[in-house]
């Protein structure tokens, strides 16, 4: 949660894949009900496939029956965390400790347009330009596919010709 300039409240759903530790998806809204969870989680599944598992707090948008059956029917197990138990979901505890340093303490939005866009540009500087320690330092999803260097290729050894090891002609 954080707000704008003028105080309004504004609240943020984050989506982050624990394996790539990428920043999947961050809706910004003045409220989030589980209507934007099911959006939010629709079509991250579309782009991305079904996951075997999603992991999140006990907040009443993702504890909601829709949510919970939706779950159910496309066959999504639910990890819930305990609720005064952060490190039960380290990873995003650590996201958002990011997103709070990195962006939400550093800019004043004066709307919730502003929110949305700026944050949404950080998300993409997150996941392509910036540097992750536990994945070696690279970032989740670089913006250009650095290639594993390629050793060298050279032609055959010709076989030389008897009696000469040095590879200089016999005249």
């Amino acid at each position: 949660m954080d707000r704008t300039h003028d105080g309004k409240a504004f609240r943020m759903l984050t989506v982050i894949n624990e394996l790539t530790r990428g920043s999947l998806a961050i809706v910004v809204n003045s409220k989030l009900k589980s209507d934007d969870v099911l959006h939010c989680l629709a079509d991250l599944f579309v782009k991305h496939g079904a996951p075997e598992h999603i992991r999140s707090d006990n907040g009443t948008e993702f504890t909601a029956n829709a949510v919970r059956e939706w779950l159910g029917r496309i066959g999504v197990k639910t990890l819930y965390i305990e609720p005064g138990s952060p490190w039960d979901n380290g990873y995003n505890e650590s996201f958002h400790g990011k997103l709070r340093d990195e962006i939400l303490n550093r800019e004043i939005f004066c709307t919730l347009k502003e929110a949305k866009v700026l944050i949404k540009r950080w998300r993409h500087h997150f996941n392509t330009v910036r540097l992750h320690s536990s994945l070696g330092y690279r970032p989740p999803a670089p913006q250009t596919i650095l290639l594993r260097p390629v050793p060298p290729t050279y032609a055959p050894l010709r076989s030389l010709p008897q009696g000469d090891q040095t590879g200089q002609s016999l005249s």
